[in-house]
């Protein structure tokens, strides 16, 4: 396998369409072409994974955070990411970053962590719109189940757990082919009327190329007529955060201790306990204070995160207890996550846990 047959498959899971504008998702270093001799999952690309991946001959790390994020203007070991970047271009070793969009999927980090605590009916704490593309397409009957299925393999017509989804109504198409057309049905300078479908499916937004590329190829038309429209409708697969319940009802002392030892922390620090059982929580790994309010909104009784500052605390305000595990601690389980994905999908491939302790903090 080379890097761009890992990295393909990774991108159906966590699409980069779906990363922050901010963020810097994607391969870093390395040739998309290039064999994979093993793969190094981390969630920090330091320069001491580098040299980790170096002796175990593992020549594609996957990392969570990536180590070029603001831009670089120069390389020249200046800093440790610069040295990062030296070290693995110089031992032709690919680094590629799935973060935000690793974030933002229903099967991805914050479904690891609500996993881990325990949590059953969980859903995106905060859906993202502007997401989804309806595709309206005209097929004369006979060929409608064909054109809906290459539409479905490639990507359309699935809501939620629900796939093949489709709203079909019937009519007449009418048409006259002219000039130097080739018409799949009736003939040169004659009005044709035809018994049609008038299908429509819903599809991710950056699957766009794809789906039209399958609707034209399936279709038996010459001039195939559709027209997309964008959606404003919330994606209930995308966006951040997320809530679930647990399974019984605790009290917020004992909460805090399954917290502790299902995390594997050192230490919460977080704001007073609520005088009432917790059953609903919210989760974000990484820096999730933006939630607060959605959190708040939902009824969580728990917001489970981190880098909440001084002041930001405050604005729990009685409704809810914040709970501040740590960045790192949040995310670590992230390298399980992506070693689940990669050896369901490849499962003879040599993939490597990275035994760097990349977190830069540490308790006295």
């Amino acid at each position: 396998m080379n890097v761009k047959d890992i990295t393909d498959y990774l991108e159906t899971i966590a699409p980069r369409a779906y990363q922050e504008s901010y963020d810097n998702s994607g391969l870093l270093t390395g040739e998309p072409g290039q064999n994979v001799t093993g793969i190094l999952i981390t969630l920090d690309c330091i320069e001491e994974v580098v040299d980790e991946a170096i002796a175990k001959k593992c020549n594609l790390i996957i990392a969570h955070h990536p180590i070029i994020f603001k831009g670089l203007k120069k390389i020249t070991g200046s800093n440790y990411v610069e040295r990062t970047i030296i070290n693995a271009i110089r031992n032709n070793i690919a680094i590629y970053a799935i973060h935000t969009n690793l974030d933002n999927v229903h099967t991805g980090v914050n479904r690891k962590i609500a996993e881990k605590i325990g949590l059953t009916k969980v859903s995106i704490l905060a859906p993202k719109s502007d997401t989804l593309t309806k595709l309206v397409t005209f097929i004369p009957k006979d060929h409608t189940a064909g054109v809906l299925q290459a539409l479905y393999q490639a990507g359309a017509g699935q809501i939620g757990e629900y796939k093949n989804c489709s709203f079909q109504t019937e009519g007449t198409g009418t048409f006259m082919p002219t000039g130097e057309a080739n018409p799949h049905i009736g003939a040169l300078n004659k009005q044709e009327e035809v018994r049609e479908d008038r299908a429509e499916v819903i599809f991710p937004t950056h699957l766009e190329r794809q789906i039209i590329q399958a609707l034209k190829s399936a279709h038996p038309y010459e001039e195939v007529a559709y027209y997309l429209t964008r959606l404003s409708n919330l994606n209930a697969e995308t966006g951040s955060g997320m809530i679930g319940e647990l399974e019984q009802p605790m009290e917020p002392i004992e909460f805090l201790k399954r917290l502790k030892s299902s995390m594997n922390l050192t230490a919460i620090r977080h704001t007073r306990l609520l005088d009432r059982k917790v059953k609903k929580v919210a989760v974000c790994g990484g820096s999730g204070s933006f939630l607060l309010p959605q959190a708040i909104r939902s009824g969580a009784d728990f917001f489970v995160t981190a880098d909440f500052k001084y002041h930001e605390f405050f604005d729990a305000e009685g409704k809810i207890t914040i709970a501040d595990i740590g960045h790192y601690e949040s995310e670590i389980f992230t390298k399980e996550l992506l070693g689940e994905f990669l050896t369901k999908k490849f499962p003879t491939f040599a993939v490597n846990f990275s035994a760097t302790d990349t977190n830069p903090i540490r308790y006295f």
